[in-house]
């Protein structure tokens, strides 16, 4: 099937558009960028060159991806870029900047949903099928893991990680790391259970969620977890912990010993 392209777009020879790409009315895909198969490129919406997109994503209108760093520094023919894997939508106004290092690149998983005028800055890693609600903004060198869920108008510190099956609050702060599989929230942030809902969805249940559960009282009392049976998902959060962070650790709320973890 062959491309559907507005006749008012704007595509910049040496831009690489896959078959089946559809582009609106007024858009610009630059030269440099690449387009997989499948993908929607909405009115309006800016792909810049140096992006590396995969099949079958969406971009609303209004999007921008692959823009200059914020960074007063950046020099503009820094040979970066911004990678996006497959099946991502980008709602309206969403933004996201390629790196500012020469050979690096910023990195967006798949199957990701993007809401309104969020915000993937310079250097981010975003993993796969994780959700930004609208007005998210995650700033410079933040790491976020796969299934991960954000609340409307969160914002992230530069540096921060926050692990996989985290799910933030909205309107919450986060100026330190996430622990995977929890729920944070408050001012200032702090953990004060387990994603239940959410690792259920994912299969995780039975021993595999008590060894989760057990983990986080541990966490929570400051004691160590090599006392813990192993699991898959055990094993990636002592990993998760043991690597390096910039920030350090958000804290836990004080909960009732007969709160539900």
């Amino acid at each position: 099937m062959s491309n559907l392209i507005h006749p008012t777009a704007y595509i910049e020879s040496g831009a690489i558009l896959a078959e089946n790409v559809r582009v609106g009315p007024f858009a610009v895909v630059e030269a440099g960028a690449s387009v997989g198969s499948g993908s929607q490129i909405g009115a309006h919406a800016v792909v810049h060159g140096r992006v590396k997109m995969g099949e079958n994503n969406i971009l609303h209108p209004h999007a921008v991806l692959g823009g200059l760093p914020q960074d007063t520094g950046f020099q503009p023919e820094t040979e970066s870029w911004l990678e996006i894997g497959d099946g991502n939508v980008f709602r309206e106004g969403f933004t996201a900047h390629r790196a500012t290092k020469a050979g690096a690149g910023t990195m967006i998983g798949s199957g990701c949903y993007f809401m309104n005028n969020s915000h993937v800055a310079h250097d981010c890693r975003v993993g796969d099928n994780t959700i930004f609600a609208n007005n998210v903004a995650i700033g410079g060198h933040v790491e976020v893991g796969n299934n991960v869920f954000m609340g409307g108008a969160v914002v992230v510190h530069q540096f921060c990680r926050v692990g996989s099956y985290a799910i933030i609050q909205g309107t919450t702060g986060i100026n330190m790391d996430v622990i995977p599989f929890t729920l944070i929230g408050g001012r200032p942030a702090k953990h004060y259970r387990l994603n239940i809902v959410g690792l259920r969805r994912a299969g995780i249940a039975g021993d595999r969620l008590k060894a989760l559960s057990a983990a986080f009282r541990l966490l929570r009392n400051k004691k160590s977890l090599d006392e813990l049976q192993s699991t898959e998902e055990l094993q990636y959060l002592k990993n998760w912990l043991a690597a390096d962070s910039k920030r350090g650790l958000h804290g836990f709320m004080s909960i009732a010993p007969t709160d539900h973890d």
